[in-house]
């Protein structure tokens, strides 16, 4: 089928609710991919940081594939294992008690919020079921939350929205305490606010926030589900800031390509969630977990994480030469650009003529390379975006 045809056949059947951009992708390698027409790519996308291990890594390949030839699926009424492995993993690598899976980063936070409204209302009461979050972060597109997302350009059309939410500027502790009006059950934060544009909280406001959540058992959530497994060059961000919050967040790259959200919760709430309190049809799915289990096999270790971080620093060390870069944000393999002249979508349009492909966050080009990318891929990227970003 030509590529013409293939975008009719998408605007006659699918919602049009993306804003693609102008390639059919058919095929895979590492970090390399091809569009139908034969024409090559570098990935620096990694499917909005999914791809952890790059297109069509061998041993994901294989225990994905095997695990279809023998479960694809039961439901949690059984006990299956593959799921089971992933949960003992993430456990003993992180220090967290218990985890449940699920289909997708949105619905991770949905668990996390159910769970922090329930922990508060067991031991408190009614009236203490408000949530935190910070000003210019992402937590989902479900109504629930797109309430939890701090950007008002979310909060149209869908009305009404979840109640129970409130927003303060990141940074800010007095803002924080401020809206502490004994209604908070939790303050849910990104380390890196990736969707609003590759910024990294203060290490100090981090901190500071985690003791007094702690002081006031107010619960602690951290949305992972695009900095977690390994993105910022450590299995955790919270590892950057030594802390354990009391829900982690997690899906994109836990899964190595396929659909999964999980939240990990500390032994204090480990009993919080109980029969039927929640639950998934698709949740624990042998094969995603099976996947899973690859990616925390290659990801969870001290060698792998320090490349992560190295490579990171490469592009860094790269692109902060570069005339038309002003600013370079993130951590690890999250990368926000700001420009000096050129627009994003420009840069990202000019990329994808020359073979590369990169993203946008609000005015920033966003890079998350698979964590796998070759020396040799990553030094092709960053010549082609060299190149974009010093055209006239």
């Amino acid at each position: 089928m030509k590529f013409e045809q293939i975008k009719q056949l998408d605007h006659e059947h699918v919602m049009n609710t993306y804003g693609r951009y102008d390639a059919c992708i058919v095929s895979g390698k590492g970090a390399t991919c091809v569009d139908v027409n034969g024409k090559k790519y570098i990935d620096f996308t990694s499917g909005i940081g999914v791809n952890s291990l790059g297109f069509a890594d061998p041993d994901w390949v294989k225990a994905v594939s095997e695990q279809a030839g023998k479960l694809a699926h039961i439901s949690n009424l059984f006990y299956t294992t593959p799921g089971l492995e992933v949960a003992d993993t993430l456990c003993k690598k992180t220090g967290y008690s218990r985890v449940l899976f699920g289909n997708s980063g949105a619905e991770a936070n949905e668990g996390a919020i159910k769970t922090a409204r329930k922990y508060s209302f067991d031991k408190y009461g009614p009236g203490r079921a408000t949530i935190l979050t910070l000003v210019n972060s992402f937590h989902g597109r479900t109504v629930t939350t797109l309430a939890a997302t701090g950007q008002d350009v979310f909060h149209n059309y869908f009305f009404p929205f979840t109640e129970g939410f409130k927003h303060a500027p990141a940074g800010d502790m007095a803002a924080v305490k401020a809206a502490d009006d004994g209604s908070l059950c939790a303050v849910m934060v990104e380390f890196v606010q990736g969707e609003g544009g590759v910024i990294p909280l203060e290490e100090t406001f981090v901190k500071r926030l985690a003791e007094w959540c702690k002081e006031k058992d107010i619960l602690l959530i951290a949305d992972e589900v695009q900095t977690g497994i390994g993105r910022t060059g450590k299995l955790l961000a919270s590892q950057h800031f030594d802390i354990l919050p009391d829900i982690t967040t997690l899906a994109k790259g836990l899964g190595g390509g396929l659909p999964i959200g999980a939240f990990m919760v500390t032994d204090k709430l480990k009993d919080v969630m109980g029969a039927s309190s929640h639950g998934t049809t698709f949740g624990m799915n042998p094969i995603v977990c099976a996947g899973a289990n690859v990616v925390l096999k290659k990801v969870a270790n001290d060698k792998f994480l320090k490349e992560v971080i190295m490579k990171g620093e490469k592009i860094r060390a790269c692109l902060s030469l570069c005339p038309e870069v002003e600013d370079i944000t993130g951590l690890g393999l999250m990368i926000g650009i700001k420009l000096r002249t050129k627009k994003s979508a420009d840069v990202v349009k000019a990329c994808l003529a020359k073979g590369l492909l990169v993203l946008t966050a609000k005015e920033k080009v966003r890079l998350l390379p698979p964590l796998t990318i070759s020396d040799k891929e990553l030094s092709e990227g960053i010549r082609i975006l060299w190149d974009v970003l010093n055209q006239p």
